[in-house]
């Protein structure tokens, strides 16, 4: 598990191609590779990745399957690329951000970036079948920083963060432009409660759900905006 909470910034120094499997080479700062050992995980740009090989005190190897490659965004990554690195959580850590798997549900492209000294505000495309998933103030990981939802508009398919300038330094996302794609999870909690309630909701309307589904559509709504997934606790 993760907290979400960035802790380095690594750097890809060597990629190699074998038998369906890529191999990154990772240069780390100072201290983060302290008491590192071969199995160990590690949140890079939000996907869990696991420690095959330490070359030195700075420098450890992963391998990435196909899958991860073709569902991430780590297939599009060259030497020289920067990362979001996170080790994984131990018992009794404080949980910053929120519990994280390391497990991306899609990737999401930068629609706009709005910045000024003190501000930082990106806004990302959400695929269609993870709308309901995504509320204002509701917890999401992209490149697996944990970060506060500020906006979502579910009919226009996109939703907001703001950045303060603690985790534009601790990031990449600084240079992150229109276009670029991230790594995006959602909150497994919010996912648990959404899915129970619309599971309810199909139970106890039955046949007339798609009329009603039909007839909140001509008035630009749906049955996600009479939801209100309520907070777990924590």
């Amino acid at each position: 598990m993760f907290t979400g909470i960035i802790q380095a910034v690594a750097s890809i120094a060597a990629l190699r191609d074998q038998n369906g499997l890529r191999t990154f080479t990772l240069d780390f700062p100072e201290g983060f590779c302290q008491d590192l050992a071969i199995g160990a995980s590690v949140s890079t740009d939000g996907v869990c990745l696991t420690v095959t090989e330490i070359l030195s005190p700075t420098r450890a190897t992963f391998d990435v399957m196909l899958q991860s490659l073709n569902i991430t965004t780590l297939g599009g990554y060259a030497v020289g690329g920067r990362v979001n690195v996170e080790r994984a959580a131990k018992d009794g850590a404080e949980i910053g951000g929120h519990p994280l798997s390391g497990h991306v549900d899609f990737t999401s492209p930068v629609l706009e970036v709005a910045s000024s000294d003190t501000n930082h505000r990106i806004r990302f495309g959400i695929p269609e079948g993870f709308r309901h998933y995504v509320f204002a103030k509701g917890y999401i990981a992209i490149n697996g920083a944990s970060l506060t939802v500020s906006e979502v508009d579910r009919q226009a398919g996109w939703f907001e963060v703001w950045l303060i300038p603690e985790t534009r330094r601790m990031t990449v996302f600084e240079s992150k432009g229109v276009g670029d794609l991230l790594n995006v999870e959602i909150d497994r909690s919010t996912q648990v409660v959404v899915d129970t309630v619309r599971e309810t909701v199909q139970q106890s309307l039955g046949r007339l759900q798609p009329v009603l589904e039909a007839l909140l559509k001509e008035k630009g709504l749906s049955l996600d905006d009479f939801i209100d997934v309520p907070k777990l606790p924590g």
